[in-house]
C-alpha cells in the first residue's frame, strides 16, 4: 500500500511512471484517463466494459462504480479484465474512489482473491470522506508494482505530508461518517431521478457514486441550456466521450435543500 498525492495525480502520472506504450480506458470515462496517456506520450484506446474484446496493451484503466455513468461492473465483468491482464502481462488499475457509496460494487482485489499479481486499486478520500482538498488517497495492490513506482517517486516528488497521513488514519478508523456520506447521496439520488423522471427524462445506470447521468435523446448541448434557463447548471456529456453527446451528468454534491429546490424547479 502507497499513500499518495491524490488520486488525480496518480492517475495522470501512472503511465509515465510505469512507462506504458498502449493505455486503454474506458468509452465514457474521467477525461484524466486519456490526459495521462498523453501526458506520458503513449498510445491510448477507449474500449467497452466487456474485456474479452480488448485488444492488447500494457495498462487498462478501469472505473466502478464509474463517473460520470454511476456503473458497477459486476464481478463476473471483472473476472474477464483480470482473465485480459493475465493473457496480456498488463497491468489494471481500478480506480475504486466511489467503492464505499454501495453494496453493490466490488474492489478487483477481492475478485482477483489474493492474487495481486499486475492488478493496482487506486482509492481517495476525498468522495468517502470529504476530503478533496487534503489530497488524500492510496494505492494497494501488486508489491512489485507499487515498489516501482515508489523508487521513481522518490525522484518525482509526490510524497503525501505526514499531517495528511494523519489524517487520513483518523478517517479510515472511522466508518459512521461513510455510511452517513452514503445515505445523503443515495436519498439526494431518489429526490432528484423521481423528479428527472416525471418530466421525461431517461436516467441510464447511476447505481452509485456521485452523479445522475441522464438524457432527453437530444444534443446533450441542447439540454445543458435548458437546465441552465432554470438555474441548474449540469455537465454536458460530451466531456467524457462521444458516446456522452446525448447525456448530461448531474452531480449530487449540492445541499439537501438545494437538490429539493432543484428537483421543484424542474418539475413545475
Amino acid at each position: 500500500m502507497l499513500p499518495t498525492i491524490g488520486s488525480k495525480e496518480l492517475v495522470a502520472w501512472l503511465p509515465t511512471f510505469l512507462q506504458s506504450k498502449k493505455v486503454l480506458y474506458p468509452e465514457i470515462a474521467y477525461p484524466t484517463y486519456l490526459v495521462g496517456s498523453k501526458i506520458s506520450g503513449a498510445q491510448s484506446e477507449a474500449v467497452g466494459i466487456d474485456a474479452s474484446k480488448w485488444p492488447s496493451a500494457d495498462l487498462a484503466w478501469i472505473n466502478s462504480p464509474a463517473n460520470p455513468t454511476g456503473q458497477v461492473q459486476s464481478e463476473e465483468q471483472l473476472q474477464a479484465v483480470i482473465s485480459w491482464a493475465r493473457a496480456n502481462d498488463a497491468v489494471v488499475a481500478s480506480d475504486e474512489c466511489y467503492l464505499s457509496f454501495t453494496n453493490q460494487a466490488k474492489s478487483i482485489l477481492a475478485v482477483a482473491k489474493g492474487d495481486n499479481h499486475n492488478l493496482l486499486a487506486v482509492h481517495s478520500l476525498s468522495k468517502r470522506s470529504n476530503l478533496a482538498g487534503y489530497r488524500a488517497a492510496f494505492i494497494i495492490g501488486d508489491t512489485k508494482l507499487i515498489s516501482q513506482i515508489r523508487e521513481i517517486r522518490k525522484h518525482a516528488g509526490m510524497m503525501v505530508p505526514l499531517p495528511v497521513q494523519k489524517a487520513m488514519i483518523a478517517a479510515l478508523s472511522d466508518e459512521i461518517h461513510v455510511a452517513e456520506q452514503a445515505k445523503r447521496y443515495n436519498d439526494r439520488r431518489t429526490i432528484l431521478r423521481t423528479a428527472l423522471e416525471k418530466i421525461g427524462f431517461e436516467v441510464k445506470f447511476s447505481e452509485a457514486g456521485l452523479y445522475i447521468w441522464c438524457t432527453k435523446n437530444e444534443d446533450c448541448w441542447k439540454t445543458v441550456d435548458w437546465f441552465a434557463d432554470h438555474g441548474v447548471l449540469v455537465t454536458p456529456g460530451s466531456f467524457y466521450g462521444e458516446l456522452g453527446n446525448k447525456f448530461v451528468r448531474i452531480a449530487l454534491t449540492a445541499t439537501d435543500e438545494n437538490i429539493k429546490q432543484v428537483a421543484e424547479r424542474i418539475s413545475k
